[in-house]
């Protein structure tokens, strides 16, 4: 190992060690205890389509993980997703890419009432290659919902985190 590697390594892990103590996390501290417990009370309402059904696992294991408190609020989620071919081989005529695209409109009300506490949108969009095998094609478009679940899911959390904290 030449004596560059070792000084770059050197200098990284000091820096890594020296900002250890600089990071907290989101909700720690600060009535972060309240806002975990207002994330957990949030009642997923259910979402037509493989998309939704995605998107719902994602977000009950974000907000709630395994806790399990009263519900205080109820999520709406309206989803549209369209999917566009960008790239075509000019010789087969097929798509050789895809591109899901997916907007998330949610509003979070109080139970027993249709007053939105927060309401926002979230969106994505996700790439995936295309093959001449058909199965290959169907399992990297479910991934790539499964993978706009996910970033939409972490969207949506962080917006009503940002929400919650705001209304306090």
């Amino acid at each position: 190992m030449s004596w560059f590697r070792i000084a770059y390594v050197s200098v990284i892990l000091s820096a890594t060690i020296a900002t250890s103590g600089c990071v907290r996390p989101l909700l720690a501290g600060a009535g972060g205890d309240h806002l975990v417990e207002e994330m957990s009370s949030i009642r997923l309402e259910p979402i037509p389509e493989r998309l939704g059904h995605y998107l719902v696992n994602e977000l009950a294991f974000a907000l709630k993980g395994s806790r399990e408190t009263s519900e205080k609020y109820r999520l709406i989620i309206s989803l549209s997703q369209r999917i566009q071919t960008p790239i075509v081989d000019t010789v087969s005529g097929r798509a050789t890419s895809t591109t899901v695209l997916v907007d998330a409109e949610y509003r979070l009300r109080l139970i027993g009432s249709e007053k939105d506490v927060a309401s926002g949108v979230a969106f994505t969009m996700i790439s995936y290659d295309r093959t001449s095998q058909r199965y290959s094609n169907i399992r990297a478009g479910k991934d790539a919902e499964v993978k706009a679940a996910r970033a939409l899911s972490e969207q949506i959390r962080m917006k009503l985190i940002s929400d919650l904290i705001a209304r306090r």
